[in-house]
């Protein structure tokens, strides 16, 4: 497995919590319903909540934790206040894999993650995917898998937080849902590498983690075309939105995943940032936005070669 862990510590334009509105510290108490999630309200506090997790993660011998980042750390980096904010990334190729031999472009989705936050009521969360949208964004029905993940996913969560687990009205989303996917004129070597190096020559932003999943399937004797994800942020953009609603969080750091198709075609696909803003239901940051989406159309079209 490749691991490349850095957590921002470029980032640090912004010095002082001056700089902050403390409007945008506020956050709602309100009940969640992010689309296509599953959440629980927890019992204990943050910090014990998040250990149980990663301690129940590290207990497992399947499951390997790929990257945990800690958003209230990087946004104080940065001069910005966030109530406590982490998410941690983790996987099992066993499990993992067959849903990408469906359809490649669940990597985008994989692995799998769980944001945990304290909203300005003291009311901790723990909030992730649910199956059912995994499902119906990359057309998974039929993969034997899912039921596992899901069982997984379920009492992971429900030990963390020693409560059951509920769920937003709307479990699905329609296929490729907020995907943005753009066609390399470059191989998939070539594609990836001008990517990474694109990523990592910017001194805005940060590469959190690098994940190979054709690695990581070969290494469980599973076969998967080229597929690799890289994860990476600039808390300068990232905060702001966080601050709006912090259950974006799930969905940040930024990711890319780089693939090569059934017919040798390479592509590069990405979350829309207006899906997402839809999604978790921010409201202004309009600047903001447009900034991270003129970033990542132009990192992914300069690693296409176009």
């Amino acid at each position: 497995m490749i691991k490349t862990i850095s957590f921002f510590s470029l980032l640090l334009i912004l010095n002082s919590c001056k700089n902050d509105d403390p409007g945008d510290v506020l956050l709602s108490s309100e009940e969640i319903n992010i689309n296509g999630t599953k959440y629980s309200e927890s019992k204990n506090n943050f910090a014990n909540t998040y250990s149980v997790f990663i301690d129940s993660l590290k207990a497992n011998e399947a499951i390997t934790i790929v990257a945990e980042v800690d958003h209230a750390a990087n946004a104080r980096s940065v001069g910005r206040v966030l109530n406590p904010t982490k998410i941690v990334f983790f996987g099992n190729p066993v499990l993992g894999t067959p849903l990408m031999q469906k359809n490649q472009l669940a990597g985008l989705d994989l692995p799998q993650k769980v944001l945990f936050f304290e909203n300005s009521a003291t009311t901790v969360y723990a909030l992730y995917n649910s199956v059912p949208y995994l499902e119906s964004r990359h057309d998974l029905q039929g993969v034997s898998t899912l039921s596992q993940i899901s069982t997984a996913l379920e009492n992971l969560t429900k030990a963390a937080t020693s409560s059951e687990i509920k769920r937003a009205t709307d479990l699905t989303v329609e296929f490729e849902e907020g995907i943005i996917t753009v066609e390399s004129a470059q191989d998939f070597e070539s594609t990836y590498n001008a990517l990474e190096n694109a990523i990592a020559s910017n001194e805005n932003l940060s590469i959190v983690v690098q994940l190979d999943h054709q690695a990581n399937a070969a290494s469980v004797g599973l076969e998967l075309r080229p597929t690799k994800i890289i994860v990476f942020g600039n808390p300068n953009l990232g905060s702001p939105l966080m601050q709006n609603k912090q259950t974006i969080g799930l969905d940040l750091p930024q990711k890319m995943l780089v693939w090569e198709d059934e017919n040798a075609v390479v592509k590069i696909s990405y979350n829309d940032p207006f899906f997402l803003a839809i999604r978790y239901n921010i409201e202004g940051n309009e600047d903001i936005l447009d900034q991270i989406s003129t970033a990542l159309t132009n990192l992914a079209n300069s690693a296409a070669g176009l």
